[in-house]
């Protein structure tokens, strides 16, 4: 036994030398087969071909100046009486007509503002546009003309639309904070700090309210209701768990505006959790392990959500349960979707749109808004879908 074993040994390393002399290429081939197969593996997935079901007609097409590219701040319109209130990052906030995309007004703030950088999408409310920027203006504009009302400041930068209710003005700033102001004078009323873990993804939550309360999703995870009143905190729930042996695994950010359906309250996290929760005791009704950051949106049966793996889903209303999974879209960087007709749109990081049944989650038609990504959740107004990409491009679709 120990001579077969003194054999075996230079037997061995005579096998090593001949690998180590003509064999180093196909060492290195197994590892690059290795990262190929793994690079593969992270690739957007190919577009499916399928049968277009429904067709979509441009109807009017913008450009806004330039736009967030990559600040993160997934910049979308907003409708109010028939007109779009639309805002690039250079200093430019426009109004345009709804059925046809014809420009109302615009306001600049001018030579010497150069430097303003709008970036988190108008707000509209009570005869206001508002809108914040990366330094952290907040600059209220009159929606008839565009004339500037008021202008404040907040504490970080605000990348994500202010909310205009009730009397008040309500800003999230990227440090966690929100603060309201008087919607007539820009007066601060009071102000709400949240600690931030040190860790997040980019991007924010927009407000959501409901008569006498302030719905506000966390970057730790959680969804606070505040006193429209005085931003006291009336109740705090977890929707996302920081699970995770690294700060990047514990990201558990809420960055999907709350979706409110009559008493019902829906949150959705970055960590693949979604709640329904009943909106005056803050009490959890079902969860569903199906979630993600970019917005949801309510549909006859249910909830829409698209996960950040790039799967849409539709999650039955009074259990949680998925009712479809479209996961043809995966790695695609998808938005929240947004509800036209009897489908369900995302966009995605190519600038595709994507529509899909709301009976199956199929596909039913896909559109190219140009070659840049869609980072803000479409919005649908009077029919018209409404989508804004990362250089400054507003585009209207009607369905024929």
């Amino acid at each position: 036994m120990v001579a077969s074993v003194r054999m075996i040994r230079p037997l061995a390393a005579v096998g090593l030398l001949v690998l180590a002399l003509s064999g180093c290429t196909t060492v290195k081939g197994w590892f690059a087969g290795k990262d190929a197969e793994a690079k593969k593996a992270a690739e957007p997935a190919e577009l499916v071909d399928f049968t277009a079901t429904v067709r979509p007609s441009k109807i009017w097409s913008t450009g806004l100046g330039d736009g967030e590219r990559r600040i993160g701040a997934r910049q979308a319109p907003a409708v109010a009486d028939g007109i779009v209130y639309a805002a690039a990052s250079e200093n430019r906030l426009v109004a345009l007509d709804l059925q046809t995309g014809r420009q109302v007004w615009g306001f600049s703030g001018g030579k010497e503002e150069k430097e303003l950088r709008l970036a988190g999408g108008p707000g509209v409310g009570e005869g206001l546009v508002v809108v914040g920027s990366l330094g952290g203006d907040v600059i209220a504009l009159d929606a008839a003309s565009g004339a500037e009302r008021w202008r404040s400041k907040v504490t970080s930068e605000v990348i994500v639309a202010p909310l205009v209710a009730q009397g008040a003005v309500f800003v999230r700033s990227n440090d966690g904070r929100v603060t309201a102001f008087d919607a007539a004078s820009g007066e601060r009323r009071w102000f709400n700090e949240h600690e931030l873990p040190s860790l997040t993804v980019r991007g924010n939550s927009p407000l959501t309210w409901a008569p006498g309360v302030l719905f506000s999703g966390n970057d730790d995870g959680t969804l606070s209701a505040l006193a429209l009143q005085d931003g006291r905190v009336l109740w705090q729930q977890t929707i996302g768990i920081p699970e995770g042996r690294t700060e990047l695994e514990r990201m558990a950010d809420v960055d999907s505006a709350p979706l409110i359906d009559g008493t019902m309250l829906y949150a959705s996290s970055f960590k693949n959790r979604t709640i329904a929760i009943d909106g005056p005791s803050g009490r959890p009704m079902w969860q569903s392990e199906h979630g993600g950051i970019g917005g949801m949106a309510a549909a006859s049966a249910g909830v829409l959500v698209s996960s950040p793996a790039g799967t849409v889903y539709l999650l039955d209303r009074n259990s949680g349960a998925a009712l479809w999974s479209q996961p043809a879209l995966a790695r695609r960087s998808l938005t929240g979707p947004a509800v036209q007709g009897d489908y369900a749109v995302v966009g995605d990081f190519d600038g595709y749109l994507h529509w899909l049944r709301l009976d199956n989650g199929e596909f039913a038609a896909r559109e190219r808004v140009g070659g840049n990504a869609i980072k803000g959740q479409p919005l649908v107004a009077d029919g018209i879908l409404l989508v804004q990409n990362v250089e400054g491009g507003l585009t209207a679709f009607r369905l024929d």
